[in-house]
């Protein structure tokens, strides 16, 4: 049974004229690994900071494991681990010197502040580390210490905002398979923040396509690659061994079933356009013709197909606009 953690309800943040996020309605269950997609300044650190209650929504409202973010941020807080795309230590200090220093501030007495610390970096793998200055951190290594800051206060939510920038492919494999260990194993809810279509494609139960500031679509890939194929039809190619019968009886042939909209052939190749998946009959119906069948293929979508769909009509420089004008906003609000 899906037990809702994050419910966001018309969520909507202006700075003037400028909507940085419209109208985001979003529902994210217990367990799973949620994909935030998006570009650069599409909106996806503003809605983070709004469920965290570190900027007030214009209107809407954010409930982030029953409490409201807006009212109750404090609350959200202790409940909520927060990962940014920049991490900071205090560079004189170890690793463990760190953990402590964090566990502390939430309220965490010394000696269990002291286990947790043990117990985080061995979870994220930097027992060998522990009693080394963070200043001598690779970038990796430092992202891994901030996983386990966020770990170590036991939240209920992971929140990451571009974790894996700036880490080396191998330091990204591995981040990734921790993330997904956490969430199978300690029953964490993740939501994941990115811009890479590869790494929210290999470990994310649920992805939200976000752009300009809206949530233009939601759901498994496995759901987004359903609605892909109906709305642009199915596409199988059948390579034959041999041209007897020849193409053209078989194109005939083909052609003849419902739910065939187009025939293609070239020498032995035949490619098929159907409203609806019949490439069973298609093959069935081949087979009684005589055809010898070398090998059929059914063309699928993968993550890149679905959000080339949905950023395709959204000009680049509209979301490089948007993006100075948010940072420069933001920046306005913290002097303030």
């Amino acid at each position: 049974m899906n037990y809702p953690i994050i419910e966001l309800k018309e969520l909507s943040k202006n700075y003037g004229s400028l909507k940085a996020v419209d109208n985001l309605n979003l529902t994210i269950n217990k367990g799973e690994i949620f994909g935030l997609l998006g570009p650069n300044g599409a909106g996806k650190t503003t809605s983070i900071l709004m469920m965290l209650g570190l900027t007030e929504p214009s209107h809407g409202t954010a409930i982030v494991c029953s409490e409201n973010s807006t009212r109750n941020p404090i609350r959200v807080k202790r409940k909520v681990g927060y990962l940014p795309d920049n991490v900071g230590f205090y560079n004189h200090m170890t690793a463990i010197e760190n953990l402590i220093f964090i566990a502390r501030l939430n309220d965490i007495s010394y000696n269990e502040a002291a286990n947790r610390a043990l117990e985080v970096l061995k979870r994220v793998g930097l027992t060998h580390a522990s009693h080394k200055k963070t200043g001598t951190f690779s970038r990796g290594m430092k992202q891994r210490l901030g996983l386990a800051e966020v770990l170590i206060k036991k939240p209920e939510i992971l929140i990451l905002d571009e974790p894996t920038l700036g880490i080396d492919p191998s330091g990204v494999n591995e981040f990734l398979n921790l993330l997904k260990q956490l969430s199978r194993e300690e029953g964490l809810t993740v939501l994941l923040s990115s811009h890479h279509l590869h790494q929210v494609q290999r470990i994310c139960d649920r992805i939200g396509i976000f752009v300009g500031g809206r949530l233009l679509v939601e759901g498994s890939i496995q759901e987004l690659t359903s609605e892909l194929l109906g709305n642009n039809g199915y596409t199988t190619s059948i390579q034959l061994q041999e041209a007897h019968p020849t193409p053209q009886q078989l194109k005939n042939t083909i052609e003849a079933l419902p739910s065939v909209a187009r025939v293609n052939i070239h020498e032995l190749d035949i490619e098929i356009s159907t409203t609806e998946n019949i490439t069973p009959q298609i093959v069935r119906k081949l087979v009684e013709e005589g055809a010898a069948i070398g090998s059929v293929n059914q063309k699928t979508y993968n993550l890149d197909d679905i959000y080339e769909k949905y950023f395709e009509n959204t000009p680049s420089h509209s979301l490089n606009d948007s993006k100075n004008k948010i940072s420069k906003k933001r920046i306005n609000e913290r002097s303030n």
